[in-house]
């Protein structure tokens, strides 16, 4: 699918970052959240920025805040963003309509997931086409982009431990690509399109990121980012090789 393949290609961009999109994007965040506009630091790779990254909070300080007895004072603002993230997330969920199915709908048993099957074969199953999206698309994304992100953030956890909690920029495209490829079929315009669009900004221009109340650490793209197909993969799926940034940090998965 085409669509798939522009955002696979956005995940595995050795281009530059666009620093003037990503800051222009970061900051309209911080407003949306009440916050001022950010002191931006750039650094070379995620291993450069761990100087930068003292006192941000980790995915179990997050947590912290779900529970009945929250931490004193004011949320994180990662904790702001995520939050806001998955609403908007869940908005546009709600937001997407079934296109009147071509051929006879296949029906499962309450509480059962939709079969996973091959492009072809979910289409003259009856799959409904968001279904076939979710798989083709988003999953698909997600399995490629995560075999990236994954390995490097565990190299990075090897150095500074527990990694607090930051976004990924362009390898966050399985959910971009997602909604992007439904806006393009059958759903061209949403309630919260403004909001979408930022982000898909901020994907189409950005590396790893990480937001601090004051300061927003900006990591350059890699320089050098090799793949190889997944065998028998119904999606085009990758799986990452080696990956280098300018700073000469690499990464190279066990």
């Amino acid at each position: 699918m085409e669509t798939r393949r522009e955002w696979l290609e956005v995940g595995l961009s050795t281009k530059p970052a666009d620093h003037s999109i990503s800051e222009e994007t970061i900051t309209s965040l911080y407003a949306r959240h009440g916050r001022p506009r950010p002191q931006f630091v750039r650094v070379p790779s995620p291993r450069a920025a761990i100087p930068y990254l003292d006192g941000l909070p980790t995915h179990d300080d997050l947590r912290a805040w779900l529970g009945d007895r929250r931490p004193p004072g004011r949320c994180p603002l990662a904790g702001d963003i995520a939050a806001g993230l998955s609403h908007l997330r869940s908005a546009l969920a709600e937001d997407l309509t079934e296109p009147p199915p071509e051929r006879k709908p296949l029906k499962r048993r309450k509480g059962e997931a939709w079969p996973v099957l091959p492009p072809g074969q979910a289409l003259d199953s009856g799959l409904p086409f968001h279904e076939m999206l979710t798989q083709g698309v988003r999953n698909a994304l997600f399995r490629s982009l995560a075999g990236i992100y994954l390995p490097v953030r565990a190299a990075l956890g090897h150095a500074v431990g527990a990694v607090p909690v930051g976004w990924y920029g362009q390898q966050d495209a399985s959910w971009v690509g997602h909604v992007d490829a439904i806006r393009r079929t059958v759903q061209p315009h949403l309630r919260r399109e403004r909001e979408f669009t930022e982000w898909s900004a901020l994907t189409r221009s950005a590396g790893w990121w990480w937001p601090g109340e004051h300061r927003c650490v900006l990591v350059d793209r890699p320089v050098v980012l090799r793949t190889e197909p997944v065998p028998h993969a119904w999606h085009e799926e990758i799986r990452l090789v080696y990956i280098e940034y300018a700073d000469g940090w690499s990464v190279t998965p066990t």
